[in-house]
């Protein structure tokens, strides 16, 4: 993690390393073609259901049109996308709070190096896979009223199976974009997925405001604290602590190397998008569940099941009549996962055992434990403060919705920024990345 103080490529630099480079041109051809394939299969149609009806009866559902955003339309349109990366990022949260919880998977992910880390992906994939059957079985007991000519477990299977092979295919597309292409597969998925839904909410939010003057104040409003919340964002993105740190005077032959200073930069949000993604997908799975176990039929057990799923997802509901429920969930899950994202990425003990092994040290710290102590105290405080305004810039923008009445954004213009520009920010440095290694490339073979 120690960086060095080398200048960071320009604009110019990082578009022509794009357009002439062919290991960067390549990736990024690659990622678009990906993304648009994707983009294309959110509206190849499931078989065999009424959509005309269908779209009558979910026009006003919000928790619809909260799901809808992450899937980029795909649940309007009832395509064999629908639930796209979702069931992939429910399996990766699963997986990585039984990482901290079991030591066979801890191992794996601390002690196996690349070989663990794969064996853990391959168990992401494997509960990714047994979530999509459940939940894709629930829809399609929920699409069965809508089922224009099979009914009964055959239209139940039918369903199930291509809902599932669709959400397995853009598992596949997401993973292949992380290793091959540019940027984070997942991210990028839901990302591509926001982009393609904006353009609708901001058309809804203009007529909004053409159909009476007086809501042109309160949309003016709106679009300012966004601008404002995305300055924030970029500050939290981007704010880093940078420790310093000298390595020691050694001696390799005849040759004495002096004090070298640097230093250890840790991030104000060491998760980056993934805490908001996360924290949204835990608020809105009870409501899933209990949008799809709406008609128990007589069996009591599911009955019971559907009022107590309805009686959280109603709480959890931003735009519900205790809305500071929501505020306080969300707040709290942000800050779970901030902070654990925060362990799983720097380990203070190991980090410290490094640095003694190259005979480096934070000036005024004893090596050790009391380096350990310290990077946790720092890091601790630094992940506070992140996840505390990340928190903020997720719920501020939310009650200015309510305050204003306006609810084109369906209560989450704030997280679908926090996910554009920190995206947007995460991408942009690992391109940035690839320019610097073909800079160096260059130089060597200069």
């Amino acid at each position: 993690m120690v960086v060095s103080r080398d200048k960071s490529p320009t604009a110019q630099e990082t578009f022509a390393q794009m357009a002439q480079a062919a290991g960067l041109r390549g990736r990024l051809l690659l990622t678009i073609g990906l993304l648009i394939l994707v983009r294309i299969g959110i509206f190849l149609p499931v078989p065999g259901i009424d959509r005309t009806r269908f779209a009558q009866d979910i026009q006003n559902n919000q928790l619809i049109g909260f799901l809808d955003i992450f899937s980029g339309g795909g649940i309007t349109a009832l395509g064999i996308f629908a639930l796209g990366i979702l069931p992939y990022i429910n399996a990766s949260i699963i997986i990585q709070l039984l990482t901290a919880a079991i030591p066979a998977l801890e191992k794996l992910q601390k002690d196996e190096g690349e070989a663990g880390r794969r064996k853990i992906s391959q168990v992401t994939r494997y509960v990714a896979l047994g979530g999509a059957l459940i939940q894709t079985s629930f829809i399609a007991v929920w699409l069965e009223r809508y089922a224009t000519n099979v009914r009964g477990p055959l239209f139940i299977a039918e369903t199930a199976l291509a809902l599932t092979a669709g959400s397995m295919f853009v598992m596949w597309v997401s993973e292949l974009i992380t290793e091959r292409g540019v940027g984070n597969g997942a991210s990028l998925l839901i990302f591509i997925n926001i982009v393609a839904v904006l353009p609708r909410s901001l058309g809804q939010t203009i007529n909004y405001a053409q159909v009476d003057n007086r809501n042109v104040g309160p949309v003016i409003i709106l679009l300012l604290v966004f601008l404002v919340m995305i300055l924030g964002i970029v500050f939290v993105q981007e704010g880093t602590r940078r420790i310093p740190i000298i390595s020691a005077r050694r001696q390799v032959g005849k040759r004495l190397y002096r004090e070298r200073t640097s230093y250890l930069p840790l991030r104000l949000n060491q998760g980056g998008v993934m805490p908001i993604i996360f924290a949204s997908s835990v608020l809105i799975f009870p409501g899933f569940l209990a949008q799809i176990t709406q008609n128990p039929g007589n069996n009591p057990f599911l009955v019971q099941l559907h009022q107590v799923l309805n009686q959280v997802a109603n709480a959890l509901n931003p735009n519900s009549q205790t809305p500071g429920v929501y505020e306080v969930v969300y707040l709290i899950l942000i800050l779970f996962f901030s902070y654990f994202y925060a362990s799983l990425i720097v380990n203070p003990v190991d980090l410290s055992q490094n640095l003694k092994k190259m005979g480096a040290s934070i000036p005024g710290i004893r090596p050790g434990r009391a380096t350990s102590d310290y990077v946790e105290g720092v890091l601790n405080r630094l992940t506070f403060l992140g996840a505390i305004f990340l928190g903020l810039v997720a719920i501020v923008p939310t009650i200015v919705e309510r305050a204003t009445g306006i609810t084109t954004f369906q209560g989450l213009g704030a997280t679908s920024l926090l996910i554009l520009v920190g995206v947007a920010i995460d991408t942009a440095k690992q391109i940035q990345t690839y320019v610097i290694s073909q800079r160096y490339e260059g130089m060597v073979k200069q």
